[in-house]
């Protein structure tokens, strides 16, 4: 195991060029303008120069005019858009889904920083972890006994591997990450700051001399490949067995994922999602920020949650769902229409409640005159 000061970042963030027609090439468009109008970075359209690449798309419904405008007069050296517009000076690239073209364009421009191969001096590697080829570990990381890391993985600093860990081939996990004992990373994992995997799950029984006595969680966490964990999110392993997250699923910031859950593959969870302990969830799900989900719950293939639901109940696959306790969206949608309604619809039955007691009034008068 060599150990050695690395000297560089490989592939940090650099200017890169690229002309318009090379653009329009690469992601199958056709150019209207100068095809050697040199770009060389990505931009929003409201700041774009003359060596930026900005995109419009007139199909998105909130101020289309504005963005328009804003499309017009642009300095941009060349605009992704659908449909070619005469209105617009700049060279623009004709593509039927700007924003996905823009998004692989960017590829071009941008390279986060990755340390070069390798060992830092100050880490600290037991004696027993394997390495791969091409790994590379950060200064002070930490990686226990019997641990993998596979091929190509990247370890930014301050990272810690607990014994028996498995880190697969390709995966990055940034500064301040903890990956406990025994998880298992498949390949190209991307974890963020601060992410916590295989911390013990919330789990306690009543104990009469300790008030709750801790459960001991023997179990694991499985992330397989392509799995991406958001800043500060955790994943608690099981209590025993383990909790698995599918293949390509993605987790925003600070989701909260209990003991011995299943999350299907491809699935995405928003900022401050919270799933309780032993939930299923299938493949393709949604769910949106800060739904919380009971525990014990099953929730179907290409199921979608608005934010702030609260699911409490098994659902079936297929179905929109809005609302605490969550309920079709579109049933959810009625019933807030008509609670709009209801202090007019309150008033309406007070004026009513009055009228009937004036009739009544009158028929007992006409009652007494007779």
């Amino acid at each position: 195991m060599v150990l050695f000061e690395p000297k560089n970042l490989q592939g940090a963030m650099m200017s890169q060029q690229a002309t318009a027609g090379a653009i329009g090439q690469m992601i199958g468009g056709k150019v209207v303008g100068n095809e050697n109008a040199i770009i060389e970075g990505v931009a929003p359209l409201e700041s774009a120069g003359p060596s930026d690449l900005t995109f419009f798309d007139p199909t998105a419904k909130k101020k289309q005019q504005d963005y328009f405008q804003l499309a017009c007069s642009s300095r941009a050296g060349a605009i992704l858009i659908p449909e070619y517009e005469p209105q617009i000076s700049a060279t623009q690239i004709v593509t039927p889904k700007p924003l996905a073209a823009i998004i692989h364009a960017a590829s071009l421009f941008h390279h986060p920083p990755r340390p070069a191969p390798g060992i830092h001096s100050t880490a600290i590697v037991h004696e027993t972890a394997k390495i791969g080829t091409g790994a590379a570990i950060g200064a002070y990381c930490v990686i226990g006994e019997d641990c993998t890391i596979g091929d190509h993985a990247v370890l930014h600093p301050h990272v810690i591997v607990y014994g028996g860990a498995q880190i697969g081939a390709q995966c990055v996990i940034h500064s301040g990450a903890v990956i406990r004992e025994f998880v298992r990373l498949g390949a190209d994992c991307l974890i963020q700051n601060g992410v916590i995997v295989g911390g013990d799950g919330f789990g306690y029984i009543p104990d009469a001399k300790l008030g709750h006595r801790r459960i001991p969680h023997a179990g694991t966490v499985v992330l397989e490949d392509s799995v991406d964990l958001g800043a500060n999110t955790t994943v608690d392993r099981a209590t025993l067995g383990e909790t698995r997250i599918g293949r390509a699923a993605k987790i925003d910031n600070l989701v909260m994922i209990g003991h011995n859950n299943k999350i299907g593959s491809c699935s995405l969870l928003c900022g401050q999602v919270g799933v309780s302990g032993s939930c299923t969830i299938g493949s393709q799900v949604v769910l949106g920020g800060q739904v919380g989900v009971a525990d014990h719950i099953t929730i179907g293939d290409k199921t979608r949650a608005g934010a702030q639901s609260g699911i409490a109940n098994d659902i079936p696959g297929g179905i929109d769902l809005f609302g605490t306790p969550a309920i079709a969206a579109a049933e959810h949608w009625r019933a807030y229409a008509a609670l709009k309604r209801l202090p007019d619809l309150i008033r309406e039955v007070r004026r009513q409640e009055k009228r009937i007691r004036e009739l009544e009034q009158r028929l007992e008068v006409k009652g007494e005159t007779k």
